[in-house]
């Protein structure tokens, strides 16, 4: 911009729409108005659609995939609709995981099809397929390994510019071990940047480097995390490893001649080089020992979040400094919940540096920020809280009158959970709108009642709440997806029975009865098949 030098104050015109020739700007005030239609008063969200399945439901961007990804559905219409069907697959075809592909933006491919939203699925038979998310059409496979090393799992290190896959844990069978075979690799990691799909490398963690009693493995945002039995935390720069360990590196699709085998690096059955060979302790970052494994980094300046490492101290989480493991100011933080699920803990999606403090019936948003007259101190302070609606709280005392007419008084504490007092099950965020979402129950009898609620995400103000109409079982597992103007509630029953509940923003009906004919004239204009396209 011509006279405008200050980053800072760049960044800020930016966001606020001065330059009408950033792209960005007018999908900016779209979001802005989108978000206005959905907190007024007026808009609904209507349960359009309702699908049941005796396998899992997975939800991506509006689509919803049924029989282990064979079906996909897109709930973007004013009716759900099939995009693809295809045939029922065998047991070896079986997909294990799958990751969202979606386009970078500003960037060359090398293929028009990179530039459309894609599924990259990992087959029970080591196979890695990246799919059309329209079409399920196979766009390009990778072979991974032979039946030595079982891959499961599918995870992004840098979301949408590096994956990586993951094997179950490796473990010898019981009469191996009792003639003392020793299994020595314990978990093998292959990493991929993706658009265009490249391989980087494969390694194993063996327990000859990495010590006997480790539990499980990650990458994240280039580190390597290893965690092991006694709650311990390691964390290991992942591209010094790359660099250092690294013997020869390799190109999907070309030969190669390795350890004595010619093939084709990705192709059967050959499969993938494992061309990261850790020899030596690699060089340790961090570590910390936290109760279950349970370690957190986030915040600015950098801090993490722990649990004491005893079962006594389950629920309370420390906030310390990543530069000096000093704990922070109210660093201590302990809702002391008398519940059967305990309260959790993060850092808020959203890039903030906040924290996200949840309880049965309290959400605490808690602040970084210095201590005054000390700078190198860090205090956590409240920003905002979401308290649950108990005005009608169950009477803890109860009454009974004897055949003698004495009045006996019983007092029966509730747990903070308990299901008969609403209760917050799932906090979430939709960063396009910039709105923090809540899931609270109230369940008395078999009968559950949720309702989803829409916060303002600077002040925690209640803006929208939407009621589920669907029973809520407690005892089921649940998962509510909010993505712009449409809400998915996926629910798991017993005997692996699910269900999936579609609801799209609609306008108020019930008003439009009540409306003159030429306020349903006026109406029409944004109103196009039941949803709001322009208000």
């Amino acid at each position: 911009a011509p006279g405008a030098h200050n980053v800072c104050r760049l960044l800020t015109r930016r966001a606020h729409g001065f330059y009408a020739r950033d792209a960005g700007v007018a999908h900016r005030q779209n979001l802005g108005l989108l978000r206005k239609l959905i907190c007024q008063e007026s808009t609904k969200f209507k349960n359009v659609w309702t699908t049941h399945s005796a396998s899992p439901i997975a939800c991506e961007r509006g689509r919803i995939y049924l029989d282990n990804y064979q079906c996909c559905i897109s709930s973007i219409a004013q009716e759900p609709r099939i995009l693809y069907q295809k045939p029922k697959c065998s047991k070896s075809e079986k997909i294990e995981d799958a990751l969202l592909l979606e386009c970078p933006l500003g960037e060359m491919l090398p293929s028009p099809s990179d530039y459309k939203s894609s599924l990259i699925v990992l087959t029970v038979q080591n196979w890695l397929l990246r799919l059309s998310a329209d079409s399920g059409e196979i766009l390009e496979k990778v072979y991974l390994a032979g039946s030595c090393c079982k891959f499961r799992y599918l995870s992004w290190d840098t979301p949408q510019e590096v994956m990586f896959v993951k094997s179950a844990q490796n473990k010898l069978p019981a009469a191996a071990r009792q003639v003392s075979i020793q299994q020595s690799v314990l978990f093998c990691l292959a990493v991929f940047q993706v658009l265009p799909l490249s391989f980087i490398g494969m390694l194993e963690i063996n327990k000859k480097i990495f010590g006997n009693s480790v539990t499980d493995v990650a990458v994240s945002n280039g580190i390597l995390i290893v965690m092991y039995s006694m709650g311990l935390v390691r964390l290991y720069n992942f591209q010094a490893i790359s660099e250092q360990f690294m013997e020869q590196p390799f190109d999907l699709g070309h030969e190669f001649n390795w350890n004595g085998q010619v093939g084709v690096v990705g192709k059967y059955p050959f499969g993938l080089p494992c061309n990261i060979k850790i020899t030596d302790t690699p060089p340790l970052l961090f570590e910390a020992s936290s109760l279950e494994n349970a370690f957190q980094i986030g915040g600015y300046p950098w801090h993490y979040i722990i649990t004491p490492n005893k079962k006594k101290h389950k629920g309370v989480f420390h906030i310390c400094s990543l530069k000096d493991n000093a704990l922070a100011k109210n660093g201590i933080q302990d809702m002391k919940c008398c519940s059967l699920e305990p309260d959790w803990i993060y850092f808020h999606p959203d890039m903030s540096g906040r924290i996200i403090h949840v309880g049965p019936n309290l959400i605490k948003v808690l602040k970084l920020k210095e201590v005054k007259n000390n700078t190198e101190q860090t205090e956590i302070a409240e920003d905002f809280t979401i308290v649950a609606n108990r005005e009608n709280c169950v009477n803890n005392n109860t009454v009974t009158v004897t055949a003698s007419g004495r009045v006996v008084k019983k007092r029966r504490n509730l747990l903070d959970d308990d299901p008969e007092q609403e209760t917050f099950k799932i906090v979430d965020y939709e960063d396009e709108l910039d709105l923090l979402s809540t899931v609270a129950v109230t369940q008395i009898g078999a009968d559950g009642k949720a309702h989803l609620d829409f916060h303002c995400n600077d002040h925690g103000i209640l803006l929208k709440s939407i009621p589920l109409l669907e029973s809520w079982d407690v005892t089921y597992s649940h998962e509510v997806y909010f993505d712009k103007d449409l809400v998915l509630h996926i629910e798991q029953k017993p005997n692996r029975r699910f269900s999936c509940y579609v609801y799209q923003m609609v306008c108020d009906t019930a008003k439009d009865d009540e409306c003159s004919s030429h306020e349903k004239t006026e109406r029409a204009f944004c109103k196009r098949g039941g949803r709001i396209f322009e208000y």
